[in-house]
């Protein structure tokens, strides 16, 4: 079974969330990791989870908006570990008030921050030194609102990712000849806290359900440790009962 051992991998929002278990399967398969995302204490949360599994990692706070954070965070990683190896850009917000009509400039500079703006900047980081040794994984955890327009998920959320789908696609456009492989993950809905955040938030039925973020970590580990020659460029993962379709599937199923 191939691992990532020797491998420094740098994990933003890692401190909740799908973060966390990327963070976590990252370390069981062999690579040490760089822990960014804004608040520290639940970077130390996940930090205290890999060390009690004998795992290696390195807490590195920063906001991914702000290029002097992520330039503080990157060295921080890089002196404690060495290059990065794997990038997973998956710090993700969302607003509550999310409505074309709710929105403020405030509110969407926000988004695009740390949607968009944050992938780019720490992408930034990590490129040349992936290009001078032809070798390196940047996954990139968009969002099914990145394939279409879905009104749960709010406009500045759909447009942001949309953007960070491009970019990861365009990564891999222009940099697979260096040996660069940028991989597009687009969950469908994930339990994690950023539900929470919905005007409507899911019951705790609905939420058993969804996909785990233990699953998405799986797909970004199953995707980093491919041979070099090969690149999932992008991979869709939804809950198998998907909430999207359920209504429709079972009045289908009702049917004589």
């Amino acid at each position: 079974m191939p691992t990532l051992d020797g491998k420094t991998a740098w994990v933003t929002g890692a401190g909740t969330g799908i973060g966390r278990a990327i963070a976590l399967a990252l370390t069981r398969a062999g690579a040490r990791v760089g822990l960014s995302g804004r608040t520290v204490g639940t970077l130390e949360e996940t930090a205290a989870a890999i060390r009690a599994e004998g795992g290696v990692c390195t807490v590195a706070p920063c906001d991914v908006g702000s290029a002097e954070q992520v330039d503080h965070a990157w060295n921080a990683v890089v002196a404690e570990f060495g290059e990065v190896d794997i990038l997973v850009n998956n710090a993700g917000w969302n607003l509550p008030r999310r409505a074309w009509k709710q929105l403020t400039p405030e509110s969407v500079q926000q988004m695009a921050n740390v949607n968009l703006v944050g992938p780019f900047l720490c992408t930034l980081k990590v490129l040349p030194a992936m290009r001078a040794k032809r070798d390196g994984v940047v996954v990139n955890v968009a969002s099914m609102a990145a394939t279409g327009i879905f009104l749960v998920s709010g406009v500045a959320y759909n447009a942001t990712k949309h953007g960070a789908r491009a970019m990861s696609l365009s990564l891999n456009a222009e940099e697979g000849i260096h040996g660069i492989r940028s991989v597009c993950i687009n969950p469908g809905e994930v339990e994690t806290p950023i539900m929470d955040k919905r005007p409507q938030p899911p019951s705790a039925e609905a939420r058993k359900l969804m996909v785990q973020p233990e699953d998405v970590a799986a797909a970004v580990v199953f995707c980093a440790t491919l041979p070099p020659r090969s690149c999932v460029s992008e991979l869709t993962i939804v809950p198998t009962d998907n909430n999207f379709y359920r209504a429709d599937a079972q009045a289908i199923a009702a049917r004589p």
